[in-house]
């Protein structure tokens, strides 16, 4: 298990900037399967058999999101469920992003 996804996220009331530059790449070297997006947000394509087990793995995804407060935007397709991820309150990334990518990569795993 990657030292993220034992973490928990902590809820965000804003007043805090957003990750930039070096805390950002820290950050993002554990979770290499997802892609930044202009510093803004974190993006990554699940890729499954057929619909079903994009479904199930979506739902799996929005029980742990529940469970910690953080809730992803997630588009679901046949055979595919494309999950992003920020923080809306700093409009922008904080560690609890990465913190979601971790859990939800172990989901696919």
């Amino acid at each position: 298990m990657s030292q993220l996804a034992s973490k928990t996220c902590v809820p965000c009331r804003g007043g805090v900037p957003a990750l930039k530059g070096d805390g950002l790449e820290k950050l993002h070297r554990e979770v290499p399967l997802w892609k930044v997006v202009n510093e803004h947000h974190i993006t990554r394509a699940f890729v499954f058999p057929d619909f079903k087990q994009a479904l199930d793995f979506v739902n799996r995804v929005g029980a742990v999101a529940e469970q910690q407060g953080h809730h992803p935007d997630i588009l679901l397709a046949w055979g595919r469920a494309e999950v992003t991820l920020w923080t809306h309150k700093v409009d922008g990334l904080t560690e609890s992003d990465f913190i979601m990518a971790a859990k939800i990569d172990q989901l696919y795993s």
